[in-house]
């Protein structure tokens, strides 16, 4: 994999963290990744009013993935309803790797070297290992952190595949992304009220911040995608469990121990593996 876009996926993988610890760090944990998502839809609407459309053949593709971003958020919100982002984070983002591995050799015919696929499993592996607590696998949410992971799975497979037939992968973006935007303030709205939506709370322009960082990190995904193996893509971006573990422990009071160093150093071996 060419290392400029090594680089810019480790850039994704650290604005991909810090938007997850924004929303770990709300109150209202729904209302914020809602406003998120209008951020996002607004944003991606000017872009692609200065872009060309994407080639017809994605549009399916774009449809899919906003509908599965919507599934991708409410399951992600559930789970820091519960549990730790050094806990919660890690199950999430470390299964999904070995998922679109798999998920793009069933349905983009798409292979990767057996180094690149051992750096993988590393990946995968240091990054669940993550949310242990004394070899016990002991998180409240995991059923939701699961099937967060298994939505990644699927939209990221679905946007490399949209991406590749567009033609124009930031234009893909920039319209998938402003149907997902779309999307979550209709769910919200049919599960509370308007009101609520919209009425002025402490974390609002934290919120709309968090949407513009979200945005930016995923589109360098789709970008990546388009050009390298999904699989190790995805691998690439979930070192963002790195950033995570550390701005837990700096920013949310949580525990950084030995263990979760050594986890670390072993998704750092499968990183370069990988680039």
């Amino acid at each position: 994999m060419p290392l400029p876009i090594v680089v810019l996926i480790l850039f994704a993988a650290l604005l991909h963290a810090s938007w997850n610890a924004l929303l770990r760090a709300g109150n209202d944990r729904l209302w914020s990744m809602t406003v998120m998502c209008l951020a996002v839809a607004v944003a991606s609407a000017g872009i692609a009013l200065f872009l060309p459309a994407p080639a017809v053949a994605s549009w399916p593709y774009a449809v899919l993935s906003g509908v599965l971003h919507v599934g991708y958020n409410l399951f992600l919100v559930r789970s820091y309803k519960v549990g730790d982002l050094g806990q919660t984070y890690p199950i999430a983002r470390g299964s999904s790797p070995i998922l679109i591995t798999l998920f793009a050799l069933a349905f983009a015919d798409e292979t990767v070297s057996a180094s690149a696929l051992f750096g993988i499993a590393l990946v995968s592996g240091g990054i669940i290992s993550l949310a242990f607590k004394q070899r016990r696998l002991a998180v409240p949410s995991l059923p939701y952190a699961l099937g967060t992971g298994c939505f990644i799975a699927a939209y990221s497979v679905t946007d490399g595949i949209g991406a590749r037939l567009s033609g124009a992968p930031l234009a893909y973006t920039a319209w998938m992304c402003a149907l997902w935007g779309v999307l979550m303030p209709l769910v919200y709205i049919g599960l509370r009220d308007t009101r609520s939506l919209f009425a002025q709370r402490p974390g609002f322009i934290t919120a709309l911040a968090g949407g513009l960082v979200s945005l930016l990190a995923y589109g360098i995904v789709i970008y990546a995608m388009a050009e390298a193996p999904m699989g190790a893509v995805s691998a690439l971006r979930e070192t963002s469990v790195v950033f995570a573990a550390l701005i837990g422990y700096i920013f949310l009071g949580e525990s950084l121990s030995v263990r979760k160093v050594l986890a670390c150093v072993v998704i750092a071996s499968g990183t370069m593996l990988i680039g």
